[in-house]
């Protein structure tokens, strides 16, 4: 923590996996950063929902494979029942339906159970202050999804194989400035990195950002962040 008056409330977590080792695993690495206090751990996606709606954590870190209910199922009701809460998926799965139908029912962020501990950490604090984030890999399967959708192809077919898509509302167009900030937020930027790069507040960059996500209907930023790539082509 740094000297003065710092907010000094702990980012309370819910670690839900049905392998105990694993589970226990990150819950004591997590516990033990000062910022970060984990309440709760859960070996199912039932439980999972159960103690984030008793404990309303701020993140939950997710697994997508677990018994009575998926990680999927999970997040998609936990979005829906409590929207403060944030989803982190960290998983083996990389597979395209699995990371698509993940961050379609709500997640705010997709990691690989092979991610180093930084990196883990790093996902968890920028989750819980408003941001998502992708892997590379990650990112580039979701936006193939998309493509395929726009296309009007189920997820996994070519496009141009099904029939055409219903048509959506069309995107507005966007300010200079908000095509700035778009191409920054792209990048993987945070916005505290693209306030300081455009010379704006960062509580002026929150406010870009959810301009931008109603002008292009993205429900959430990571939706953003991939339209942002199709719009990059």
């Amino acid at each position: 923590m740094s000297e003065g008056m710092p907010n000094t409330t702990p980012l309370r977590l819910l670690v839900a996996d049905d392998q105990a080792i694993i589970r226990r695993g990150l819950a004591l690495m997590l516990d033990a950063e000062p910022d970060i206090e984990v309440v709760g751990q859960a070996a199912d996606g039932q439980e999972a929902l159960e103690m984030a709606e008793a404990l309303r954590p701020d993140v939950v870190l997710m697994d997508l494979q677990m018994p009575r209910l998926s990680g999927v199922a999970a997040t998609r009701l936990l979005a829906g029942r409590l929207p403060r809460t944030r989803v982190v998926v960290l998983t083996t799965f990389d597979d395209d339906e699995r990371v698509f139908e993940a961050v379609q029912a709500g997640a705010h962020a997709y990691l690989l159970k092979d991610a180093a501990e930084d990196e883990v950490l790093d996902t968890v604090r920028a989750v819980h202050r408003g941001e998502s984030r992708l892997a590379p890999s990650v990112a580039r399967k979701v936006l193939d999804q998309f493509r395929a959708l726009a296309g009007g192809a189920a997820p996994g077919e070519p496009p141009g194989e099904a029939a055409a898509p219903t048509a959506a509302a069309p995107d507005e167009p966007l300010s200079d400035k908000e095509e700035r900030v778009l191409a920054l937020l792209a990048d993987g930027l945070s916005n505290k990195q693209i306030a300081a790069t455009v010379f704006l507040a960062e509580g002026t960059v929150k406010n870009y950002v959810s301009r931008i996500m109603e002008k292009l209907h993205a429900r959430n930023r990571t939706e953003l962040a991939v339209k942002a790539a199709t719009r990059r082509g």
